[in-house]
């Protein structure tokens, strides 16, 4: 065990491991929406950072752009123009906690089980350099250069299609009746 703690890598992993359980823990706790999006970039930015120690720059990078700078966004943005409430909601508060603590706390329990039985305590190595981001980026621009453009299109689709439908324009008698509400 002091082996482990000797190793500057293990000590990086413990920090990243402890944010990822925080900020994790926060975003299924967080009464407000936004502040669980925010917590969810904090735990996405760390795990990419775990990606980083295991030599894995590609997934790493690709975990912030996709996901940090994609997803969340779009969660955020699909928050602002629906118009949904950031706030605390009383209606949607579950008081009794324990059972889903339980369920999650058992789940973790099977899941580390089974790694270590699966691994027990060997050693992880490297196997070489890897695939480089280099060769990733070359085939993804040149062999699959079409998919990706055809994606590209299909997610700007999806995009406005959304804009579309969450935007209300109200009609000339919407306006009237919540003009008649406001003065009553």
């Amino acid at each position: 065990m002091s082996d482990w703690f000797s190793e500057p890598a293990n000590w990086v992993f413990l920090v990243l491991a402890l944010v990822i359980a925080v900020s994790a823990v926060r975003v299924v706790t967080s009464t407000n929406v936004v502040h669980s999006a925010l917590f969810l970039v904090l735990a996405l930015g760390a795990t990419a950072g775990l990606f980083l120690l295991l030599s894995a720059e590609f997934v790493a990078w690709v975990l912030v752009l996709v996901y940090i700078g994609a997803v969340i966004v779009l969660f955020l943005f699909g928050i602002m123009i629906t118009r949904a409430p950031t706030g605390p909601n009383v209606e949607m508060d579950h008081r009794p906690r324990a059972p889903a603590a339980m369920a999650a706390f058992l789940m973790f329990i099977v899941t580390a089980g089974s790694g270590l039985t699966a691994f027990g305590d060997q050693e992880i190595t490297r196997l070489g350099d890897g695939t480089s981001t280099e060769l990733i980026g070359e085939q993804l621009l040149q062999r699959f250069v079409i998919p990706f453009e055809v994606v590209s299109f299909v997610l700007l689709a999806a995009l406005i299609g959304g804009i579309t439908l969450a935007r209300r324009d109200a009609s000339p008698a919407e306006e009237e009746a919540t003009e008649e509400e406001v003065q009553a």
